[in-house]
């Protein structure tokens, strides 16, 4: 049976209040008697809490009281410097014991004891670390409640500061008492506690089931018209005992509004779908505002662009939102100016700053008085991140091969200008223009490597294998130029296989150019190493040098195209700049991470990190 047809039905609706009246009398109810029993137990915990506390406090006082009388009895003994274990000494001790039922301790200034009422391993244990010995040396008394190994219970320890009369610390005296004495006192307090909670909670439940009734009667009535009018159900009779009631007038005036009200809202909702279809589907963000300045609108897009949620941002303010805070001048200067406005901004994020092209407009009323702004956000980083690279790559590869191409210009011009050129001077113009031509091939080489690398979408195909066998090819195409220039190469490789997924080629790639410019940047007698390792998850490959290093301020930057710390020197090592940058990439493109530590004229240590699998 349909809600409608239920509360329309004879005697229907007056059996449904009913059973909603009950339901929420016992609710309304429930919440009264739990607000009691949380109130009561609180109560309970709080007074047993404080009893204890005081209970040991008491205790602790009595301790220390013994403490002070045995610190008498200690000092004579300590200045005497009695023998750790003295037998009369013992003997004494235990007696006293006995008599104040109380475990007594006699400790010398470097923590040996030299007496204990209790016999057992621990008296003969150093105590110079004990918790109430250390607070004992800082502030004259110390106590702690620990589980005693000698006696097999939780004890409460209290050490006095036994001092000479120059002040000077000879030693200390603790007497201790188990802690079963006080809890046996609280359980008998806690009964008590329990026993009274427990009669106040009873005699509670008469009269807050008369205040939870008075309150529930009406409250039910109230709530099933306002549920049916949000059901767009007609609004059920008002019960006969509230129809002449300000609750019953109430209720009759929702009902007559009902009708009216759900015309309107099917027109809202049919338009409010549809604009918000309108706008989820847009691949732009849109932030709208109010005339107070209030968010009224975000889309998906324009929440992950600004880095903030529509629960965040909606009906606040849009200055009070500190995601929006570059977006807000826009809103604001459209709002308060109406004509439309076209703004770029760049908003700090990571790893790179977002741009956003902002195209703001007012929002008018029906009227045409301005009522609003909305904005509509493009995301254009890619677009400018890629004008910039495209702008980077022609300066630097037009510089890069203008240097070599016009020495092989001038070269060869001045071989043919000159017929009479010995041969001797033309061979080496000629060995000048074949490492300039060198120069070139290596340039376009790395060149075409890095755009490989570069793709998002590779064509190489990564396969399961193991990363010493590119490691270890680096490392012997590597050896004899080190060995030519006189520097020792060494190397640590596991024994056992470290499998990875990625390409062989490009990986020994990466290591190769590692390990050049290692080799190219330590000066003669200097020292390499290439090590490879597993730590945790991922595979290492570290190569060190003993070389020139690299300046702090230029750590950052290496890995970018082009990008020499020393221009002259690297040109004249035969760098191209592309060498870090492809190291970069391939490591990115296979998951990995790469970085660098080092310092001026101490050498550089390289890193690639890569996942490890199978």
């Amino acid at each position: 049976m349909s809600p409608l047809r239920r509360l329309d039905a004879p005697g229907g609706a007056e059996a449904h209040y009913a059973r909603r009246r009950m339901k929420f009398l016992w609710r309304l109810y429930a919440g009264y008697l739990a607000i009691v029993l949380v109130a009561t137990v609180l109560v309970a915990v709080l007074v047993s809490r404080w009893l204890e506390r005081d209970a040991l406090e008491d205790m602790a006082g009595v301790l220390r009281a013994r403490a002070t009388l045995l610190r008498e009895l200690g000092r004579p003994l300590l200045e005497r410097e009695v023998a750790p274990g003295d037998p009369d000494l013992h003997r004494r001790l235990v007696r006293l014991g006995e008599e104040l039922g109380t475990r007594l301790t006699i400790i010398r200034a470097d923590g040996a004891v030299l007496g204990e009422s209790h016999d057992g391993r621990e008296a003969l244990d150093n105590h110079g670390r004990r918790p109430e010995v250390l607070e004992a040396v800082a502030a004259g008394a110390g106590r702690a409640t620990r589980h005693s190994t000698t006696v097999g219970e939780e004890m409460l320890y209290v050490a006095v500061r036994v001092d000479d009369d120059a002040g000077g610390a000879l030693g200390f005296a603790r007497a201790a008492l188990p802690v079963r004495a006080v809890d046996a006192r609280l359980g008998h307090l806690r009964l008590i506690v329990v026993l009274g909670a427990g009669v106040a909670t009873l005699m509670a439940l008469v009269p807050g089931y008369v205040i939870a009734r008075r309150i529930s009667e009406p409250i039910a009535a109230m709530t099933e018209v306002a549920r049916a009018l949000a059901a767009g159900l007609p609004a059920p009779p008002v019960p006969e005992r509230l129809a002449h009631d300000e609750l019953g007038e109430l209720a009759r005036a929702f009902e007559t509004m009902a009708g009216q009200l759900r015309d309107r809202m099917e027109t809202i909702s049919s338009d409010h779908n549809k604009l918000v279809a309108i706008l989820g589907s847009m691949v732009e963000g849109v932030v709208a505002i109010d005339a107070d300045e209030r968010v009224v609108h975000m889309n998906e897009v324009a929440a992950r662009l600004l880095a903030v949620t529509g629960s965040e941002a909606l009906g606040r303010r849009v200055s009070e939102v500190e995601a929006m805070r570059d977006v807000s001048p826009t809103l604001l200067g459209t709002l308060r100016e109406p004509k439309p406005l076209v703004v770029e901004v760049r908003l700090p994020a990571q790893p790179r700053d977002q741009i956003l092209e902002l195209h703001a407009s007012p929002l008018r009323d029906a009227g045409g008085a301005p009522s609003g702004a909305v904005v509509v956000l493009h995301d254009v980083t890619e677009l400018r991140r890629l004008e910039t690279l495209r702008r980077e790559f022609v300066a630097n590869v037009s510089h890069e091969l203008k240097t070599p191409l016009t020495a092989i210009c001038g070269l060869v011009e001045t071989m043919l200008d000159d017929d009479a050129m010995e041969a001797s001077t033309q061979r080496r113009f000629l060995e000048k223009v074949q490492r300039q031509a060198d120069r070139l091939a290596t340039l376009v080489r790395d060149l075409l490597t890095l755009s490989r690398v570069e793709q998002e979408e590779s064509t190489v195909e990564r396969a399961p294998l193991d990363l010493r066998e590119p490691v270890l090819e680096s490392l012997r195409g590597l050896a004899l130029v080190a060995e030519e220039k006189g520097i020792a190469l060494e190397h640590a490789v596991p024994a056992e296989a470290v499998p990875v997924v990625g390409e062989r080629e490009t990986l020994r790639q990466a290591v190769d150019n590692l390990l050049d410019n290692a080799v190219k940047y330590t000066p003669v007698g200097g020292r390499v190493w290439l090590r490879l390792r597993v730590e945790g998850d991922a595979a290492v490959v570290e190569v060190q040098d003993t070389g020139i290093g690299i300046d702090p301020r230029d750590q950052g930057r290496v890995f970018e195209r082009f990008y020499r710390v020393d221009k002259a020197r690297s040109r004249e090592l035969g760098g191209t700049g592309l060498g870090l940058s492809i190291v970069k990439h391939v490591a990115l493109t296979h998951g990995g991470e790469v970085s660098v530590d080092s310092a001026l004229g101490e050498g550089s240590t390289f890193r690639i990190r890569l996942p490890v699998g199978a």
